[in-house]
């Protein structure tokens, strides 16, 4: 394309989105063609609906994240660091403390009321050695302590 051609498309205009340059060698001829694309605005769609995946009395299609309650057997105190970070993820946890001596159970304890104390959880004797512990989104109802004799 010639100089003056170009110059002639630059001022007369292009067909939008196509551009031609012929280019001839010796034994063939070649055309290119590139597409130009333009970024446009996004469409407005005003007749969006939007619709909650979460469940409501009017809403047939339920979400539930199954829960599960962990449970911990810990034999030394190093045992609590995972049993922490279950409390920490939103997990409620049953820890026996049946193969721990006392000083080490209730070392234990303490770290463990302190957690769920950051949490805002609760935290229940369900047995002799036993305790269950839970982050805020549980609930505990009832009472086992007339179970346990204390």
């Amino acid at each position: 394309m010639s100089l003056s051609e170009k110059l002639s498309n630059w001022f007369n205009g292009v067909p939008e989105g196509e551009y031609y340059e012929e280019v001839t060698d010796s034994k063939q001829a070649v055309s290119t063609n590139t597409d130009v694309t333009r970024a446009s605005e996004p469409e407005k769609d005003n007749n969006r609906q939007v619709m909650s995946l979460m469940s409501s009395k009017n809403n047939s299609t339920t979400v539930q994240r199954e829960q599960k309650i962990m449970v911990f057997d810990p034999s030394v105190f190093s045992d609590v660091k995972n049993i922490g970070k279950m409390i920490l993820n939103g997990r409620a946890v049953i820890v026996n403390f049946r193969k721990m001596d006392e000083n080490q159970i209730h070392r234990v304890i303490d770290f463990l009321s302190g957690l769920i104390f950051a949490v805002n959880g609760d935290m229940q004797r369900i047995g002799e050695k036993i305790f269950l512990c839970t982050p805020k989104n549980f609930k505990i109802e009832g009472d086992l302590s007339n179970l346990t004799g204390r």
